[in-house]
């Protein structure tokens, strides 16, 4: 390679590095996303709408499907809010918010780029109420408006994809493409990717609770909620655990954050 090339190839990897170098909010942290947001959102309706195909979706007027859809939507509001009001509404600009409630035993939840949020039955009996059930849904908004995915997915294909792009490999490898993005969302996969990080949870866990309090749901019960997790534990603790890990230090951070989530919190 020339030193012309070399020069070439230099200033192409920065201008990517600042391409995709952006801000967490809430937390202000600097992340490096490699993967076009447009093409995650693209792959996320795809692959959005092959689960509800494979997986029976409560009716709209099954009352769990209601107080889904209301909690999703009173959130949504206030995320979008909080972003437009912070200077990253583009965090949310083309997001399709939609919320559904899937018959499945597992105690999980999550959301896809572009607001594809799925909730399972599993998991009421353990929020038991309306501000458990928000704190959930908030903490999994919060990952997709952090695109956390999109660096858990990076990750993946820096080993899977061999330097392809998303757009090659969802080509020439779909199943390949379609286990590394879900695996990314926690949403069941065979690949074993790392759970998401410390940084990445503790995230989740502060936006989605100002998320949950600007949505007028009193977040002074995560402590609690995670407590009633961390007791499904045992020789196979709840889906939502093994990606979203339960312990002591993460709910004295909680409640470290506490006060400041306070300050968003208004009962409607």
């Amino acid at each position: 390679m020339t030193d012309n090339a070399i020069r070439a190839t230099a200033i192409v990897l920065v201008l990517a590095f600042m391409a995709g170098c952006s801000k967490v909010p809430i937390t202000g942290r600097r992340q490096l996303n490699l993967l076009p947001e447009s093409e995650m959102m693209s792959m996320s309706l795809t692959q959005y709408q092959q689960f509800l195909k494979e997986n029976k979706a409560l009716p709209d007027s099954d009352p769990r499907s209601q107080t889904v859809k209301q909690i999703g939507e009173r959130l949504a509001a206030a995320a979008t809010k909080y972003l437009k009001a912070n200077g990253a509404a583009d965090r949310v600009a083309d997001f399709q918010w939609e919320f559904h409630v899937v018959d499945d035993p597992q105690v999980n939840a999550w959301c896809m780029p572009g607001g594809k949020v799925v909730v399972y039955t599993g998991l009421l009996p353990v929020t038991k109420d309306d501000a458990s059930l928000a704190l959930v849904m908030g903490h999994e908004i919060a990952h997709a408006i952090a695109r956390h995915g999109n660096e858990r997915m990076s990750q993946g294909m820096a080993v899977q994809g061999a330097g392809m792009t998303l757009q090659v490999l969802a080509s020439e490898k779909p199943s390949l493409a379609g286990d590394l993005f879900l695996q990314s969302f926690g949403i069941g996969s065979q690949l074993g990717l790392l759970a998401y990080g410390r940084k990445q949870e503790s995230e989740a866990d502060k936006m989605g609770l100002v998320f949950m309090a600007m949505g007028g749901y009193d977040p002074r019960g995560a402590p609690a909620f995670w407590e009633r997790m961390a007791a499904q534990g045992g020789p196979k603790p709840p889906e939502l655990l093994s990606t979203h890990p339960s312990d002591e230090r993460r709910i004295a951070d909680i409640k470290a954050y506490m006060p400041e989530a306070m300050k968003f919190y208004h009962p409607q």
